[in-house]
């Protein structure tokens, strides 16, 4: 089931809020007392915004790109300390201590007039743009997945991607280190099913060639002793049922992905050999 992203947060203007009855001596002592924020002339927001967003704000510009999908919970695996979409008209831009990724593209959708980062659409567009194919595809599975992006509008992003993505997107896809495995799997040419029902074992990330289990783990959710003896329960019922169980950790995943390819080469090369052997030698 999609997890559905938090909505990001609006922006409030001084006149808006004079309008609401505040005075400025009560925006004024809001500002002292820490329960509003104030990033720049005429602009506040609420306590508790993510440090990007008020950053973003700041500078007068909109949290985009890979910034505001990490904000949105989108898987995001090449990243700039912040991405901030400026308007075009914008000359002379604040600096702030810390690396900025600017840009000032035209936006595909006109922002709400009180956002603080831009559509979702775009924020895909853009990371798709920013990042490798293997990265972007990931991204995109994730905001499929969380609900951030509908079907039609992720799949307009991979197509104006470069050497058309869409055909290896999958929003089944609960991690984006379950993204990268498939993709090595069908670089590997295997036969593989996402997301399938053992019984007595549970649901399962991948079955490759109808007898290895492939499940991506993460610290997140695999961490502590409890959840381990889970695991390893559920990895004996599957030897039970005559599967083979490898559980890449995700940063192999995602940084050492040439020790992926050669543990499921080597697993798939030792059970199968023949024919098998040479497809993926």
């Amino acid at each position: 089931m999609a997890r559905h992203a938090e909505p990001a947060p609006l922006l409030a203007r001084r006149r808006d809020l004079r309008e609401e009855g505040f005075t400025d001596r009560d925006l004024a002592r809001a500002v002292t007392a820490g329960t509003l924020l104030h990033p720049r002339r005429n602009a506040y927001l609420p306590m508790g915004v993510p440090v990007d967003t008020l950053d973003a704000v700041s500078i007068g510009g909109l949290l985009t790109c890979t910034s505001e999908l990490r904000r949105a919970g989108v898987f995001v695996m090449e990243r700039a300390d912040l991405d901030v979409h400026l308007p075009e008209h914008a000359s002379r831009v604040p600096g702030i201590p810390r690396p900025v990724r600017r840009h000032w593209g035209r936006l595909v959708r006109r922002p709400h007039p009180s956002a603080t980062s831009v559509e979702p659409l775009d924020a895909v567009a853009c990371a798709v743009r920013c990042q490798s194919p293997r990265a972007a595809i990931a991204s995109i599975d994730s905001a499929l997945q969380r609900g951030t992006c509908t079907a039609t509008t992720c799949g307009n992003c991979s197509a104006r991607s470069p050497g058309g993505l869409l055909p290896l997107v999958d929003g089944r896809a609960e991690s984006g280190p379950e993204t990268l495995v498939r993709l090595i799997l069908r670089a590997l040419g295997l036969r593989y099913e996402v997301q399938v029902w053992i019984s007595g074992v549970g649901r399962v990330d991948f079955v490759v060639e109808g007898w290895l289990i492939i499940e991506c783990d993460s610290e997140e959710f695999h961490s502590d002793w409890e959840a381990q003896r889970r695991d390893r329960r559920r990895d004996q019922a599957a030897a039970a049922r005559g599967f083979a169980v490898y559980r890449p950790i995700a940063e192999d995943i995602m940084w050492r992905p040439e020790e992926v390819v050669a543990a499921i080469r080597g697993l798939v090369l030792g059970a199968a050999g023949g024919a098998l052997s040479r497809r993926v030698a």
